[in-house]
């Protein structure tokens, strides 16, 4: 699938702790009615089986909604559900192995906190790249702070897409406008709403605004 940047700009990664009574795939389908452009399926925990079926089921919403399903770091889970792509993070999978169990056609997502990285993983064949985490999250206990001075020199060192990561939130959205981003990839922002879909309308509408700023 050919990854346009447009399909770029909300980003929702899935989280199941924010899911309350909800399943996944209606959290999931919500996200996607507010306008939500791609969907990343994030699962640490969750047993093989359990996974392979969890897969199938978003595939086939995004394919309805006609965007993007990305899963993190799985590559096995991704090839058996023939999903768009994979997103791994520097301590997942090398950038250029998870290239090559892929192949060409998948999109590979390459999560980066240097320049270094950013360029590296451009050379080992990423479609584009998660920066962050650009404000404190509660998302990843362990996530380093990128600066924004990091991060427009990422997006200028690098000619493929980057999306955001980290804390974002239609409060703090418009703090990264003139950075280069080509959108924002949330978790809690979409997810840990009363209101997903409500949710993600109004993040696409301060994103678009952000983005064009």
């Amino acid at each position: 699938m050919k990854l346009d940047k447009k399909d770029l700009l909300l980003y929702a990664v899935t989280d199941r702790s924010w899911l309350g009574g909800d399943t996944l795939a209606s959290a999931v389908e919500k996200a996607l009615k507010g306008g939500a452009t791609i969907v990343q399926l994030r699962e640490k925990e969750l047993e093989y089986g359990r996974f392979l079926e969890e897969a199938g089921e978003i595939k086939e919403l995004c394919k309805k909604y006609g965007v993007p399903f990305i899963i993190n770091d799985n590559v096995d889970i991704a090839l058996a559900v023939d999903a768009d792509g994979v997103h791994v993070g520097q301590k997942d999978m090398e950038a250029g192995d998870a290239r090559r169990l892929i192949g060409s056609e998948r999109i590979l997502g390459v999560s980066v906190q240097t320049v270094e990285q950013a360029i590296l993983a451009e050379k080992r064949g990423a479609d584009y790249l998660g920066v962050g985490a650009v404000f404190p999250t509660g998302s990843k206990a362990d996530a380093e702070h990128v600066s924004r001075e990091t991060l427009k020199e990422i997006c200028r060192a690098v000619s493929i897409p980057v999306v955001a990561i980290g804390g974002i939130n239609r409060d703090n959205i418009l703090e990264l406008s003139g950075t280069g981003i080509c959108g924002i990839a949330v978790i809690s922002a979409i997810f840990a709403s009363p209101d997903i879909e409500k949710a993600a309308a109004e993040l696409k509408e301060l994103v678009i605004k952000m983005v064009g700023a």
